[in-house]
Formats: C-alpha cells, sequence, structure tokens
C-alpha cells in the first residue's frame, strides 16, 4: 500500500505537521512543557532499545545522561567546543561505559534484576567521582555560558530561543522513532526479540547473543547520551546529585513502562502523559501544600497501569483507533 494511502502515515504526517505549526501559536511556558515531553520521550526510546526490544532491564540509564551532558558541557565551559562536536565525545564515552557494563554482565552471566543493580552501581559510582572532579565544577555544579544576544538563535552553539530547543527536540524525537523502526525492521530487530522472548531458544538457532545484547546496549547509550547533551544546553547548569540520580533513571523510563516497553509509540505517549501529569499535581501541589504529591500520584499511576494495562497505554489506544494492524 502506498505511504500517503496508509491510514497509520496519514495520522503520522498530520501529527508531525501540527508539531512543526505550533510555535507559531504557544508562548515560551507551554514550549518548554513540549520541549520536556520531547525529550523524554526521545531519552524512553534511547531506552527502549536495550529494554524493550533485546529484553536488557537497565535501572542506571542517569549514567549516559549524565556523561553526556557532562561531556558537552564542560568542553564548551572549558575551550568553546560546540555542542555537537562534545556530542561525539560523550556518545564515545557513554559507550566506553556501556561495553564495560555489557561486558561484565554479560560475560559472568548477570541477567534480570543483578543486571539492573549493575547499572545502577555504575550510575551511582560515577555520581560520587563527578561530585568531587573539580575540573566538571563538582558538587558546586557546572554552569554553560549565556549567549551573548539570548534573542539570536545559534544552532551550531545550542544558544538562543524556547523555538529553537523545540525544533531541535522535535527533530531529535522523530529521528529517534525512524532510527527504532528502522531497527526492529532490519535482522538485528529480530534477533534482539527473539533474546527478549527466550535467549537460550535464540543461542540454540545459532545467534550470536553476547554480541546481539551488546549492539543494543551500545546504541542505547549513545542515544541516550546525545539526549544529555540536550539536557544541558536547554537547562544550562549541572549538578551530579541531580544528573545521574536514581530519580532520573526512574522517571526516564516510566514514560516508556506506562506508554508500552517495545512499542514505538509508547514513550511518546507515556511521555505526554506523565508530563501532564506531573505539571498538573505541581500546580495542585503549590496551591495545597503538600510535599510529594508528584512522586505518590507517579507511582499510583505506574500501579494502576501494571494492573489494568500491563502491555502499556499504547497497545490498548492502539486497538481502540483500529491501528492494530501492525503500527508498534
Amino acid at each position: 500500500m502506498s505511504l500517503l494511502h496508509d491510514r497509520r502515515a496519514q495520522l503520522l504526517l498530520g501529527l508531525l505537521a501540527l508539531m512543526a505549526l505550533v510555535p507559531l501559536a504557544a508562548g515560551d511556558y507551554l514550549l518548554s512543557i513540549l520541549i520536556t515531553v520531547l525529550i523524554q520521550a526521545y531519552l524512553g526510546m534511547s531506552w527502549n532499545v536495550m529494554m524493550g526490544f533485546a529484553g536488557q532491564f537497565s535501572l542506571g540509564h542517569a549514567l549516559y545522561v549524565g556523561l553526556g551532558a557532562y561531556a558537552g558541557g564542560a568542553l564548551f565551559v572549558h575551550y568553546g567546543t560546540p555542542p555537537w562536536i562534545g556530542a561525539i565525545a560523550g556518545m564515545a564515552v557513554s559507550v566506553l561505559a556501556g561495553t564495560v557494563i555489557g561486558t561484565l554482565g554479560f560475560r559472568f552471566k548477570v541477567m534480570g534484576v543483578y543486571f539492573a543493580l549493575l547499572t545502577i552501581a555504575f550510575a551511582e559510582f560515577t555520581r560520587v567521582l563527578f561530585d568531587h572532579w573539580g575540573w566538571v565544577g563538582a558538587s558546586s555544579g557546572l554552569f554553560l555560558p549565556p549567549a551573548a544576544n539570548a534573542s539570536a538563535d545559534n544552532l551550531w552553539l545550542l544558544r538562543g530561543s524556547a523555538t529553537m530547543f523545540y525544533y531541535v527536540a522535535l527533530g531529535m524525537t522523530v529521528a529517534a522513532f525512524w532510527f527504532s523502526r528502522a531497527l526492529l525492521m532490519r535482522r538485528i530487530g529480530y534477533y534482539w526479540q527473539a533474546i527478549r522472548e527466550d535467549q537460550d531458544a535464540a543461542d540454540a538457532l545459532g545467534i550470536d547473543v553476547f554480541r546481539t545484547k551488546m549492539i543494543a546496549v551500545l546504541i542505547s547509550a549513545a542515544m541516550t547520551s546525545l539526549g544529555g547533551v540536550f539536557l544541558a544546553f536547554f537547562n544550562n547548569n549541572l549538578y551530579p546529585e541531580s544528573i545521574f540520580s536514581m530519580h532520573r533513571s526512574i522517571e526516564l523510563i516510566l514514560g516508556t513502562i506506562i506508554g508500552g516497553i517495545g512499542t514505538l509509540f509508547g514513550p511518546i505517549l507515556g511521555a505526554v502523559v506523565l508530563t501532564a501529569l506531573g505539571e498538573g499535581l505541581t500546580i495542585l501541589g503549590a496551591h495545597i501544600g503538600i510535599d510529594g504529591v508528584k512522586q505518590i500520584a507517579y507511582g499510583i499511576c505506574l500501579m494502576l497501569i501494571l494492573i489494568l494495562k500491563p502491555g502499556g497505554l499504547w497497545p490498548w489506544l492502539r486497538s481502540r483507533l483500529g491501528l492494530a494492524g501492525g503500527t508498534r
């Protein structure tokens, strides 16, 4: 069927066209919320490659966010290196870290919850290291200098308005979506799914399990690291306690769990739901004066999804929209 006559493609292209026009009518506050949605969706898709496609559970993905953020931010602060060049360094460091974690975990057959604990351990070790490393600001934080002309957009240096950051985040999210889709449709995608469903059976069929899982880890690490660079330049400040925190790892994966692990649209839908919920609860908490209401609601939301829709919201919504014929 032609792409233009495919209902699914039409819906997707219509959504993209609508998203591209949003800055024409939205103010900076709404744009900042949408940027949060997009970058959360991007990071969720990055984690989804490793967990959703290949079945390797990571609870320490904040490690790659932080490595990318600090590589891009520190090189920019100290040497004026453009973030896109710093991103290459951050992705290289993240791939190296992923190689170490994957090799230790897969060679010694550390699986399931124990592999998740291994990823947490590396994230925490790195947090402590950066907390005492003066070159990156240690616990005092690293602050990125603003542009000399705040009204002028400089895409090369990622300095500019909310509109510029919105389009960058939109481009990253669209690229991650199509890249994820391309991976699933290739042989490596089928190998990942085979390993996710039954690793022993995949091994018996002749799939190189170690190599295949390592590819998932390294791709996921590199993608997540790029998201970290974006966060550094969007927020303009970095603290080890926040960028490497367990809270960030959980926030990163929660949208994908709620939207639907292993699906393409799940991380996007989950990011929309959680960001909208978070903004609403933040406003509500400020009015009623109850601390922690956002975290409590997140926990309740996750429990309800796991109980009522264990496959996530997107598979359910997909069937309701009549898009069950292969749309992930």
